[in-house]
């Protein structure tokens, strides 16, 4: 790799993957010390995930060789294997129960956009526990089956959004791609592309995070994300999917993919109409399309489109929830400063501040923090003492 990298267990092994095209079935990690993916029945598997999380046991970490091993996790018989083995005096499930899951799911997630993901996690996973369980063990047809599995995928997949947005420490990002890696299982069970692309994205957003450590990997489920993409019908999953690429290939210096992949994501979202859908990605509106793609604008170093992307996705689409428009907020004083313009910084951070309030997301606490260090620059400024005072605050 150009000698570009430290020789490290979690560094080396995504570049041999991805590099020698490995078949990850006939890795073996366990030597590694990292937890192995569950053996076990999905269904099983992801209980005991949630009584664990619930009673505050599960002490794990997120690693780069658990990501790549979970595209190995998917039982192709599970469905039918429970249809064909569910005891006569099991509970008897049918379309009600699918419809109960995806309310809720719903629900909790418009609760954890507006407020962040630590507000409601521990509902969500006591109702995937306490409800979901006994459906998901009960008696149903494979079609049925089939829709109650990715209902269930859906919500699993939230517990790990909510979770991933709760802390940023190991425990809870590592918590966060096991609920990931069974979202997928589940979703690939139920032979539903959109929630099992949708997971893997959650991995590749946390591969992302890591920075230069965690961009092979990212790379990689990115793409895997795209595959799925070319199965759907839906233009916002397209574009949630290939904006995705986008940034993965800008963190890995790949300028021409990276724009490649917004453009398409770009000609996608430009096709999606502004009603809701059933599509599990519905939500990803233009202006949430505008926020993504501005960011990975800055990453390649496009302030000026960068800021007018973000500035773009607050005039004129809004942004409905008060989580994602105050991150929106903070990007865009982040760009402002980056340019030279401290006065433009201080007014968007200033809405970011009122808009923070009562959010618990380490999104929101990142950027106050962050906020604050960089005021450090200029704490002679107008409106600087101000400013990193009302930041503390939130702190």
């Amino acid at each position: 790799m150009k000698g570009e990298r430290t020789p490290s267990p979690d560094g080396w092994l995504p570049y041999v993957v991805q590099v020698l095209h490995l078949d990850l079935t006939r890795i073996r990690v366990s030597d590694r010390g990292d937890p192995e993916p569950p053996a076990a029945d999905t269904v099983g598997s992801v209980l005991a995930l949630g009584r664990s999380d619930m009673e505050r046991r599960t002490m794990l970490a997120a690693t780069a060789a658990f990501a790549l091993s979970a595209l190995n996790l998917p039982d192709a018989e599970a469905i039918t294997r429970r249809v064909a083995t569910a005891p006569a005096n099991a509970l008897r499930v049918g379309a009600g129960e699918v419809a109960a899951i995806r309310q809720m799911t719903r629900t909790l997630g418009d609760t954890a956009a507006e407020y962040g993901g630590a507000h409601a996690r521990r509902l969500a996973v006591q109702y995937l526990a306490d409800n979901v369980g006994p459906w998901l063990n009960g008696r149903y047809t494979e079609n049925t089956g089939r829709a109650l599995f990715a209902a269930a995928s859906e919500l699993v997949h939230l517990c790990g959004w909510m979770v991933q947005d709760e802390g940023n420490d190991d425990h809870h990002q590592g918590l966060a791609q096991r609920y990931y890696a069974h979202a997928f299982a589940l979703a690939e069970e139920a032979r539903e592309p959109e929630p099992a692309a949708t997971a893997l994205r959650g991995m590749a957003t946390q591969a992302i995070d890591l920075g230069p450590r965690g961009r092979a990997v990212a790379l990689r489920l990115s793409e895997k994300c795209v595959e799925y993409a070319d199965r759907l019908e839906e233009p916002k999953a397209v574009a949630y999917y290939q904006t995705t690429l986008a940034d993965a290939a800008a963190l890995d210096g790949d300028q021409q993919l990276a724009r490649t992949a917004l453009a398409k994501s770009q000609n996608a979202i430009e096709r999606a109409t502004a009603a809701p859908g059933e599509s599990w990605a519905s939500h990803f509106s233009t202006g949430r399309w505008a926020h993504h793609s501005g960011m990975i604008l800055a990453r390649l170093g496009d302030l000026d489109s960068a800021r007018e992307h973000l500035q773009h996705a607050l005039d004129v689409h809004g942004l409905d929830r008060r989580r994602s428009r105050a991150i929106v907020l903070g990007d865009l004083g982040h760009v402002h400063l980056r340019q030279g313009d401290l006065d433009g910084a201080l007014a968007a951070w200033g809405d970011f501040v009122d808009c923070a309030e009562g959010v618990q997301s380490v999104r929101i606490t990142d950027a106050l923090t962050d906020l604050r260090v960089r005021l450090t620059r200029y704490d002679k400024a107008p409106g600087v003492a101000e400013l990193d005072g009302r930041a503390a605050a939130l702190l």
